[in-house]
């Protein structure tokens, strides 16, 4: 029986990660560039078609932040200014309002860092 759930469990996550890897290897139907700076995202609204795959290239220009979509289970940190970027791929899956937010403590105005992204 402990033989068999582990089979379970290790083909599971196979699976898993072969669909993790199609995603990966996908090209996304539409790329989005935001930049995080002094307390806001540039841009802090975007709007997507429902089933859409997007990739989000985010940059800093200042210090470390971080790109935070609580309903979707993202959290990345983006690099401070100069030293790279961070790349995040969203499937709007259905239609709705979807709250970003900076995930890391970035200063006095930290609390403001948010954005949304509406699936239409």
């Amino acid at each position: 029986m402990v033989v068999l759930m582990r089979f379970l469990a290790v083909t599971l996550l196979g699976f898993a990660l072969l669909a993790a890897q199609g995603d990966k290897d996908k090209k996304p139907d539409r790329v989005v560039s935001i930049v995080a700076e002094r307390f806001t995202f540039n841009p802090s609204r975007i709007t997507l078609k429902q089933g859409e795959l997007v990739e989000f290239v985010l940059t800093s220009d200042d210090t470390d932040h971080g790109f935070r979509i609580p309903s979707a289970g993202i959290d990345v940190a983006v690099p401070p200014q100069g030293r790279g970027e961070a790349r995040v791929r969203f499937i709007a899956r259905e239609k709705g309002r979807f709250a970003f937010e900076c995930s890391r403590p970035c200063g006095a105005g930290h609390n403001l860092m948010r954005g949304s992204i509406e699936v239409k």
